[in-house]
């Protein structure tokens, strides 16, 4: 049934429309929508005016945060994690001090089971009929019935490349049908490593991409199968550089011509790349064997101190325009199934953002882990990082 309901979102991907030349966006862009759509819980909202929001870095348009505070007079501090295990690691620890968070759902399912995140108030979220429904009969797996999370983006963690410096690297040795090689099969990473190879230093990521590999379950619940895929990656850790937290930096600055990514921060290195004139092209690869689908999602911390804030925010955010605004400058595809008619042509057309129907379905879909699970991939990754 998922596949079922991923396949038919990747076809709704591939009708998107939009007009006009790319822009800069203006705060214009961000202006309240008409009377029947703007959040009621602003109107009759009694609580301090404040929202503390804890969110991935480069992950939100500029001038959002401005247009929403100029509107609803809230003030926001919004902070920013590297990995899920951090923002986990917070929301465990209790007292937090965030009203929204935005977790991944193997991370989000956990949360939501041990307590750390409250139902969502959905009648003071108008907004919530515009979300596609494919997309939120997949995040039924980690949310049952939609009562936590709302999606803020997705995308996939796949293989990155500076083409230019990986061709010179490579020499005549022709590039893998499968780019999954580039970072694992040792007899290109020896050649790779002069240039740089990064990984994101998050066991969640890499492991669950090095079982893939291997031809295990990404979302394996095995202890065996992590020490199989630590005797892999032990194979290429000497020609590992950089373990990476800045990823976006990492790739558009040249300190790594191969990397372990994300879909739209590798598309957002390559934009910046063309920014500033680099005559090097940056490219995010479709691996034959498939990518590793992610859903990133909005949720209320369960001791969140401004809750109808949060909801305020999370239905402005839910407006078409905002939601097309997140894809067009952003370079992740939008679960908003209202903003699709406002995604730029080239955003839309961009098959390494809106995949085409026949590679979404290759797409290995998240799932959760066990304790020992977690576990198991802790000290294999640790192992590996290590180099030991």
């Amino acid at each position: 049934m998922m596949k079922k309901y991923l396949w038919s979102f990747a076809l709704s991907a591939l009708v998107l429309v939009g007009c006009g030349k790319k822009e800069e966006p203006p705060v214009a862009v961000l202006a309240p929508a008409p009377v029947a759509s703007a959040p009621a819980a602003v109107a009759v909202n009694t609580e301090e005016k404040l929202l503390n929001i804890y969110n991935w870095p480069d992950y939100i348009p500029e001038g959002m945060i401005a247009a929403f505070e100029k509107e609803s007079g809230i003030k926001v501090n919004y902070d920013t994690f590297e990995t899920n295990e951090a923002l986990h690691a917070k929301l465990v620890a209790g007292n937090s001090g965030y009203d929204i968070v935005v977790p991944g759902t193997v991370f989000a399912k956990p949360q939501i089971e041990g307590g750390l995140l409250q139902p969502l108030d959905k009648s003071k979220i108008q907004n919530l009929a515009n979300l596609d429904p494919a997309i939120m009969g997949t995040l039924t797996k980690a949310d049952p019935d939609n009562k936590h999370l709302v999606p803020w983006a997705w995308g996939f963690t796949t293989v990155g490349i500076n083409r230019t410096k990986v061709s010179k690297a490579l020499g005549a040795m022709p590039m893998p049908d499968n780019a999954w090689d580039l970072v694992f099969d040792p007899k290109y990473t020896a050649k790779l490593k002069a240039c740089g190879i990064a990984y994101l230093d998050s066991p969640t990521e890499i492991i669950p991409v090095a079982l893939h590999y291997i031809g295990k379950d990404a979302y394996s619940n095995d202890p065996v199968d992590y020490k199989a895929a630590a005797a892999m990656l032990a194979k290429v850790r000497k020609d590992v550089r950089l373990f990476s937290s800045t990823m976006i930096d990492d790739i558009a600055g040249g300190k790594a011509c191969v990397a372990i990514g994300w879909s739209g921060d590798i598309n957002i290195a390559a934009a910046r790349a063309k920014e500033n004139r680099s005559k090097d092209v940056i490219e995010s690869l479709l691996p034959s064997t498939g990518a590793l689908i992610f859903f990133d999602t909005m949720a209320i911390t369960k001791d969140a101190k401004h809750p109808n804030n949060a909801h305020a925010f999370i239905d402005f955010y839910l407006r078409p325009e905002n939601a097309a605004l997140m894809a067009n400058e952003m370079n992740y595809p939008t679960g908003n199934k209202a903003a699709v008619a406002m995604v730029k042509p080239e955003i839309a057309g961009n098959k390494t953002i809106f995949v085409d129907a026949d590679y979404f379905a290759k797409m290995i879909a998240p799932s959760s882990f066990t304790n020992q699970a977690r576990e198991a991939m802790a000290n294999a990754y640790n192992s590996f990082k290590k180099g030991k």
